[in-house]
C-alpha cells in the first residue's frame, strides 16, 4: 500500500469507517479480502497514530511559545 502524505488525517478517518461498514454489510466475508482489508485498516491506524502525536507536539511547541512570551 502507498504511504499516504502527512496531515491526511481527515481521509484516513474516512477510510477506516468504509473500511468498517464494508465488514458490517457482510453475512459472509471471503477469509482473503477480509486479511486484506485488516492489513490496510492497520496501516492506517499506525499512519494516524503518528500524525496525531505530531499534532500533539504542535500544540504543545505554540502553548510553550506563549508560555514563554507571557513570561516576557
Amino acid at each position: 500500500m502507498p504511504k499516504k502524505k502527512k496531515g491526511d488525517l481527515k481521509s484516513d478517518l474516512a477510510k477506516l469507517s468504509e473500511l468498517a461498514d464494508w465488514f458490517e454489510k457482510r453475512e459472509v466475508a471471503d477469509i482473503e479480502d477480509g486479511l486484506k482489508k485488516i492489513k490496510e485498516a492497520g496501516d492506517i491506524i499506525k499512519r494516524s497514530n503518528i500524525r496525531l502525536k505530531e499534532i500533539e507536539n504542535e500544540f504543545e511547541e505554540i502553548k510553550d511559545e506563549i508560555e514563554k512570551d507571557l513570561k516576557r
